[in-house]
């Protein structure tokens, strides 16, 4: 027994290397009550567990009876979840702040929803499809800076929930931040993490009746989803998409995408896939981006300044994290909160700084003598924005619908002043390639451009790039377009009227009832497709 005495007072990992070389006389040792230290139970059962899996080496002399780990595992786990109970952050902020516990007005929402689709329809739709707008698409990243529809603008697009996109370099804790929001952590489906790059794929967290996980082909396959368009970057880059459906009261109002991490060395050029252009698909969708960073990653590299590039125009939707700040002293934050802003500062293209939230987002407590309460209050002013885009959802949707709409209407607009102007220049004797070639190389000075200011409700800041339409021309011959004039018919009425009374007063008055409370209903003319002889004001007597 003296060898038993010694074993008491040891630690843990001590104990349990005596109890396991000793040989089986020496088993009765389970009878004995022993008192350890929570650290020595945590230790033991890590290794128990190991032991009964068979992880540990084969060279272990024999096998320790049961009776010595069954007391041990049982006493272990209990200390263990005592434990790790109080070294989890309370969580009950989150809901608190996001509203998870009030009810969605979903049938409000489904309705007004409803009446968006028809307008979309009826109205836009037509126009962009009379006059190809989304041929004009690839070039609207530097025309237009801000969201855009996709390539077919579905219905999933319209009625998708608000994406918020996580951007930055590796390992600075965008997954561990999902976890956190969705309380994932130490879950089967919890996001991996780890100090190396972990993430290697496009992760859509979204809402599902139970828990699944759906491949990017799947994904893309599936009409009834707003991913369809992803099709266009290959097959190499769906085997890098992947889905995750659980049932989560955050997920039903809002969906979540983790991507890679950014990697400032030769192999961000050989993942397989245009990793930017995924980027700037996925930027030019979301409500809300986080750009992620932490006290070791403040460096700006090429990647990264490609990605504030593509960030442009999109200012009010970035909010800048500076995660993990619990790991520094007070005075080491100030200085790492100042190169950051130094880092940043050559590709922000506002006047006014950006605002960086400073705190950590996983799930255990703030480290000892550190912010705590500075870091929580940041923690629950990103969480306010985070609710703010998930109330206005619905408002910000329709408003984004008149923004696409109005922009529909200018390329018509364009359009149909080409067509005209070179109609006008046309003659008997004419090359129609070289004149329209003289009209596209310098629309100025056949005031195709100024002619649009002048007579319509335009702005000269929403025209597009005059360098796209000459691109425009190259794949759409203009004989394949009829002036705005001849787009009028009996039953469905005139294009450009359709189109106006939709920005000017159908998406407005949708607006309206939202924000007032009313239930948007459609009206009976709506609903029975009824309508009036247009009246052309576009048609020469």
């Amino acid at each position: 027994m003296a060898l038993l005495k010694e074993t008491v007072s040891c630690s843990g990992c001590a104990l349990f290397r005596h109890l396991w070389f000793q040989p089986p006389p020496y088993s009765p040792v389970c009878k004995t009550t022993l008192l350890l230290a929570p650290s020595d139970l945590l230790s033991l059962v890590y290794i128990a567990r190991e032991a009964t899996r068979g992880l540990l080496a084969a060279n272990m002399k024999v096998l320790v009876s049961l009776c010595v780990f069954l007391p041990l595992l049982a006493l272990a786990t209990a200390e263990e979840e005592a434990v790790l109970e109080s070294i989890l952050r309370d969580r009950s902020h989150i809901e608190e702040t996001l509203r998870l516990a009030a009810d969605d007005k979903a049938g409000d929402f489904a309705a007004a929803l409803q009446r968006l689709r028809k307008i979309y329809h009826n109205s836009i739709r037509p126009m962009e499809q009379a006059y190809k707008y989304n041929e004009l698409r690839q070039h609207e990243i530097s025309a237009y800076p801000g969201r855009t529809l996709g390539d077919s603008a579905t219905d999933g697009e319209i009625t998708s929930k608000p994406m918020v996109l996580f951007l930055g370099p590796w390992s600075v804790g965008k997954s561990s931040m999902v976890n956190y929001l969705l309380g994932l952590q130490d879950t089967p489906y919890q996001l991996y993490t780890g100090a190396e790059p972990t993430t290697s794929e496009f992760t859509v967290i979204m809402h599902g009746e139970k828990i699944r996980t759906v491949e990017g082909i799947v994904m893309a396959a599936d009409s009834s989803r707003s991913f369809s368009p992803l099709e266009k970057f290959g097959q190499n880059f769906l085997e890098k998409l992947v889905g995750i459906e659980m049932p989560h009261k955050l997920l039903e109002r809002v969906t979540f995408v983790d991507t890679p991490g950014i990697i400032e060395n030769r192999k961000q050029q050989e993942r397989g896939y245009p990793f930017n252009d995924v980027c700037q698909w996925f930027i030019d969708r979301a409500d809300l981006i986080f750009v992620v960073f932490d006290p070791t990653k403040l460096d700006v590299g090429l990647e990264l300044e490609m990605l504030f590039r593509q960030l442009k125009g999109r200012e009010s939707q970035i909010r800048i994290i500076l995660n993990k700040a619990d790991s520094l002293a007070t005075q080491d934050l100030m200085r790492v909160y100042g190169a950051l802003f130094w880092s940043l500062a050559p590709l922000i293209n506002v006047t006014e700084p950006p605002r960086v939230y400073v705190s950590s987002f996983w799930p255990y407590d703030y480290a000892p003598d550190t912010s705590r309460e500075l870091f929580k209050r940041e923690e629950i002013s990103l969480l306010e924005d985070l609710n703010q885009v998930i109330e206005n959802r619905l408002e910000n949707k329709i408003a984004f619908i008149r923004q696409h709409g109005i922009r529909v209407r200018i390329h018509a607009l364009l359009v149909d002043r080409y067509v005209q102007t070179f109609k006008e220049k046309m003659s008997f004797f004419s090359d129609p390639e070289l004149v329209f070639k003289e009209i596209v190389d310098d629309p100025d000075k056949f005031y195709i451009f100024k002619s649009i200011l002048a007579k319509t409700n335009v702005s000269k800041f929403d025209l597009p790039n005059r360098d796209a339409y000459r691109d425009f021309f190259g794949i759409n011959p203009v004989s394949s377009f009829k002036q705005l004039s001849a787009q009028c018919s009996y039953i469905g009425g005139c294009l450009l009227e359709k189109i106006e009374r939709a920005i000017t007063q159908e998406l407005p008055t949708l607006l309206g009832s939202i924000n007032s409370g009313k239930n948007p209903t459609l009206s009976s003319c709506e609903a029975t497709g009824c309508g009036e002889k247009p009246k052309n004001r576009y048609r020469r007597n």
